[in-house]
């Protein structure tokens, strides 16, 4: 029997997001309440709590640099913590609308949002905006990130978006099917992973299934055309 082998307490509300500091025994929580918590793994006592975020902090990720957290918040705000003190050491203000998701690329040392209105990259450590990827026109509710630069955008209508992670060019898109029995409102993704390899794509979905996607193994450059153009001169900078 799986059993609980340790308790949190401190949330006021729902929570979340989790994520697992890479280096050191640290677990970061984040959720309704407003806040993002870090854990001592071993202790189980709460280190900080990371207080700034005016409404829900839907999404936390952790990594070895700094800065060592990043939370994203339905106050359609991002904020950079430093870990050490527990404080914001800066908020990315450009989004609009809430945001749901965040993914860091595994080696560019930069990372993606997902909102409503735009996915946006920025670069890392201070978080200075690099580009928008618009053309996802739902609520994006999950991003994922491979070592070759693919982005996959999964969102609330069951649309997928491929997105090159260097240029930002949406190189394809696809549409999940809601399995036999399920109403068509049900064709919501969830959640969006790719396994170690890379090559697979994992996602959970409103019709109750997890669905792998795999690499199109006989799809040539003559049968899927890229019609990329570089929009340097009319990218807006915001």
């Amino acid at each position: 029997m799986n059993k609980v082998v340790r308790h949190y307490h401190g949330h006021l509300s729902g929570v979340y997001d989790l994520s697992l500091h890479p280096t050191i025994d640290v677990l970061v929580t984040c959720g309704r309440d407003a806040s993002a918590r870090v854990w001592d793994m071993r202790t189980k006592a709460c280190i900080h709590s990371l207080t700034g975020h005016t409404n829900t902090v839907a999404c936390v990720k952790c990594q070895a640099a700094n800065p060592q957290v990043i939370t994203g918040s339905h106050d359609s705000t991002i904020r950079l913590w430093d870990l050490a003190a527990g404080k914001t050491k800066a908020v990315l203000t450009n989004h609009k609308k809430s945001v749901r998701s965040i993914v860091l690329h595994p080696s560019d040392f930069s990372f993606a949002s997902a909102s409503p209105d735009n996915i946006k990259q920025w670069k890392f450590p201070d978080g200075n905006f690099m580009q928008n990827l618009s053309g996802h026109q739902s609520i994006v509710n999950s991003l994922a990130v491979n070592q070759d630069g693919v982005l996959v955008s999964a969102a609330d209508n069951g649309t997928l978006h491929f997105w090159d992670w260097k240029t930002g060019y949406n190189f394809q898109k696809q549409q999940t099917v809601a399995q036999p029995g399920s109403l068509d409102s049900e064709a919501g993704i969830f959640a969006a992973t790719f396994d170690l390899s890379g090559c697979r794509l994992i996602t959970a979905e409103a019709d109750k299934t997890i669905k792998i996607y795999k690499e199109d193994e006989i799809a040539t450059e003559e049968s899927h055309p890229i019609n990329w153009k570089a929009d340097v001169l009319k990218r807006k900078r915001y």
